[in-house]
């Protein structure tokens, strides 16, 4: 090698050296984090963007129940026009109320057969649309077509369906000798107000578990039909468990539907008759509030409802991020 060239190898090599002290390589550690977090020009542009949905809970959701709590301990006039500070008085005569312990357990009931029922029809429908290979398309436009249907309107469909007089599914049900009267008989009545909030919560169930049913990977359930597993046996040893979180989440979303979103449905079909059958938390506070003029003990229910939900999403929020691993 001659003598110039082992000269300048090593001077290149310095120079390279001290170019890489003057500009060192970034970092990869912090490329993520300058680029995974986001950078606003000015500090008060997130709270700009966080107002407008701080402003409607706050005036929709926070004031409102700040409201309900003040006046369920306050003996309020029917006009609202003067109270007095009673305390604790309005939930202590409200659990010693014998019709409200009765609407109570009536929404537990209600509650019950509603969510369950809707489970495990849509689950029932979305396992057979997941299963079928021609108009899966159709089958899917068909389910959702009730969840377009206001709860009022479904209702009042119902109720021409089971009109004692004139309802096509009550003169079926004469031909075979049976007396369909809801308006006369507790337990129809119940039967109706479920069948029809059942109906129109199908569509949004099936939605969730039909999308549950299709991110199963096709090849956990080829291997299983190598295994020898049938399509049963699929759906119980394989589908039905990965589905957990999902149906979790609509249990907690269905129990919360039938305390409040079934108000229009009970108002329209049977006003909580007979004799009460099915006159449930929600309605009973607005029979409290709207038609008896209680405003204190209209407040005092709605509270108790109000950590019913509470509680409910407490749960929901503490369980349904579990996570489903393929293995």
């Amino acid at each position: 090698m001659p003598d110039g060239a082992a000269l300048i190898r090593p001077t290149a090599f310095v120079g390279r050296i001290r170019c890489l002290h003057r500009h060192p390589a970034p970092s990869r550690k912090r490329i993520f984090m300058s680029s995974s977090r986001p950078v606003f020009r000015s500090r008060w542009l997130p709270y700009l963007l966080v107002a407008p949905q701080l402003v409607i809970t706050v005036i929709f959701f926070i004031w409102p129940a700040g409201e309900a709590l003040w006046y369920s301990l306050q003996s309020v006039d029917p006009f609202g026009f003067s109270s007095q500070f009673v305390g604790l008085e309005n939930f202590v005569a409200l659990f010693h109320d014998s019709y409200y312990l009765d609407a109570f357990w009536t929404t537990i009931k209600f509650s019950a057969l509603v969510t369950f029922s809707g489970l495990l029809v849509s689950l029932f429908f979305a396992a057979l649309v997941d299963y079928v290979v021609r108009g899966s398309r159709f089958y899917q436009t068909l389910m959702l077509l009730p969840y377009a249907v206001a709860p009022a309107v479904a209702a009042v469909l119902w109720i021409f369906l089971f009109n004692p007089g004139r309802g096509l599914i009550t003169h079926f049900l004469g031909e075979f000798g049976y007396d369909w009267n809801h308006a006369q008989n507790s337990g129809q009545a119940m039967f109706l107000v479920v069948f029809a909030s059942v109906w129109k919560q199908i569509s949004y169930n099936f939605l969730f578990f039909f999308a549950a049913l299709q991110s199963i990977p096709r090849s956990l359930v080829e291997a299983a039909a190598i295994d020898g597993a049938g399509p049963i046996r699929r759906f119980f040893r394989l589908s039905l468990p990965l589905i957990a979180p999902v149906s979790f989440f609509l249990l907690v979303v269905n129990l919360v539907y039938a305390f409040f979103d079934t108000f229009p449905v009970i108002d329209a079909a049977t006003a909580g008759g007979p004799v009460q059958a099915t006159t449930t938390l929600i309605y009973k506070i607005y029979r409290e509030g709207f038609t008896g003029l209680d405003l204190s003990a209209s407040a005092a229910q709605s509270v108790v409802l109000m950590f019913l939900v509470i509680i409910l999403t407490v749960v929901q929020f503490r369980y349904v991020e579990s996570k489903v691993r393929y293995q």
